[in-house]
């Protein structure tokens, strides 16, 4: 079994979705024995903005293909995803821009689109300062959760996974309760591990 673990927070040591994202890989890694890890940090590694290649054989083809070929190897994908201005970051939409690729992940039918990238397992690991999940009044502010689903479902990704910090922001004694839950549910939550 593969496992591809990406990180997209630029704060390092500080981030919650990176400390979150490494207790879930570790507790998975414990039920998945000579499972294989690939890890992936768009932070401290960015990818360009995605631009059309014109040489096919070139270094920018050869690294696009690379981080492709990663996401369609992995069986279970854990992404570690705060929210920055409501959204996802630039450095993990510079990677989506290298996986949602037509004929590959997906394609055009005359019904629609097609997802081709099926059969995994994806878990979200997400932070934010403040509270958006549904019920909130913040909830209509949030197009981090929603373009993930999105853009995972649209490559055919259906087995997907939350794991939420929110309130982070919000004082010492809100950060360490939502700390707290994240880490319970990453050891009690079977569908995580599984």
């Amino acid at each position: 079994m593969n496992l591809l673990h990406i990180d997209s927070s630029a704060l390092g040591a500080y981030s919650v979705s990176r400390e979150l994202s490494a207790a879930l890989v570790e507790t998975w890694k414990n039920k998945h024995a000579g499972a294989t890890i690939v890890y992936r940090d768009l932070a401290a590694n960015p990818l360009p903005h995605w631009a059309p290649v014109a040489d096919a054989s070139g270094p920018e083809a050869v690294a696009n293909e690379a981080v492709l070929n990663e996401f369609l190897a992995a069986d279970v994908v854990v992404v570690g995803a705060p929210m920055y201005n409501f959204g996802i970051s630039s450095q993990l939409k510079a990677w989506f821009d290298r996986i949602i690729v037509a004929g590959r992940t997906f394609r055009y039918t005359e019904a629609g689109p097609q997802g081709l990238a099926g059969g995994k397992k994806v878990i979200i690991v997400s932070s934010r300062g403040g509270v958006y999940s549904a019920g909130s009044p913040y909830a209509p502010a949030d197009f981090q959760e929603t373009y993930l689903r999105q853009a995972f479902g649209f490559i055919g990704v259906t087995d997907l996974e939350f794991v939420r910090a929110e309130g982070i922001a919000l004082g010492a004694e809100q950060k360490a309760q939502a700390l707290a839950a994240a880490h319970a549910e990453i050891k009690t939550n079977e569908r995580i591990a599984a």
